[in-house]
């Protein structure tokens, strides 16, 4: 099978950077014995690149973001993905985001459950009863005793008509992912170190409720406006201030 060029250019720079980056830094700890402040951490992390294998575990992927990591997503289409994992709580009724937080170090989905139901509580001031979540949270379930866990993937037939309505709302908290990855800026984060994004993650689900909230606010006051200056006989919208009509067409009449 023949390989592109791009990456035989890909592999010859890559060859041709060891020797390069091993001289300067040989040359900075030469010339440099004591250094001091940012040049500390640059270094360290230049000395991190540069003995790192490629089965080693806490491999720094990035230079101005030591703190990214590789997450494996499994899918054809994107294998991997480099950043924090998010966990997320929202509401089984009306999808409003009820908990929110970075989590770093890459770890088991289901060790990230508890964290998050404490942090529902001291947001909300109740123990959320029911969590309903997908199979990544396996065994988790006697680890929270206040909380009963229910995992998908059961028979409807198996469990009661009111439960299984439950686990049909499960998969509405996928869209909300969407959303404040294209809406609400989650899926690139501009703020530096774990701490920037932890609050690029609280801001993010904070955006999505307000969101909520001044839709709610305006929607009725819109649907008046709407109703008051449309004219259903003919089709058209009368400005309020000249008094002139606009024609709408059919597909921007709602």
């Amino acid at each position: 099978m023949p390989v592109p060029d791009s990456t035989i250019g890909q592999r010859k720079k890559q060859r041709n950077s060891r020797p390069c980056s091993r001289r300067v830094i040989r040359d900075i700890e030469r010339k440099c014995s004591n250094p001091e402040g940012r040049f500390v951490r640059v270094l360290n992390i230049a000395r991190a690149i540069f003995t790192q294998k490629r089965n080693d575990k806490n491999k720094v992927y990035s230079v101005h973001a030591p703190e990214v990591e590789c997450i494996a997503k499994g899918k054809v289409h994107k294998k991997y993905e480099f950043g924090c994992k998010v966990s997320m709580v929202s509401s089984s009724r009306d999808n409003w985001i009820l908990g929110i937080n970075a989590v770093h170090g890459n770890p088991f989905d289901g060790h990230t459950l508890k964290d998050a139901l404490h942090q529902v509580k001291q947001i909300t001031g109740w123990q959320p009863l029911h969590a309903y979540c997908d199979k990544g949270y396996r065994g988790v379930a006697r680890e929270i005793p206040d909380t009963e866990v229910h995992l998908s993937g059961k028979k409807k037939k198996s469990m009661k008509a009111s439960l299984w309505k439950w686990f049909a709302r499960r998969s509405a908290i996928e869209p909300i992912f969407g959303h404040l990855k294209s809406d609400h800026r989650l899926e690139r984060n501009h703020l530096q170190g774990k701490d920037g994004d932890r609050m690029n993650a609280i801001l993010s689900g904070c955006g999505f409720n307000l969101r909520k909230l001044l839709r709610a606010f305006f929607l009725p006051f819109s649907q008046w406006l709407f109703w008051r200056y449309f004219d259903h006989s003919t089709g058209f919208i009368g400005s309020v201030m000249s008094g002139t009509k606009f024609e709408m067409t059919p597909a921007h009449a709602f």
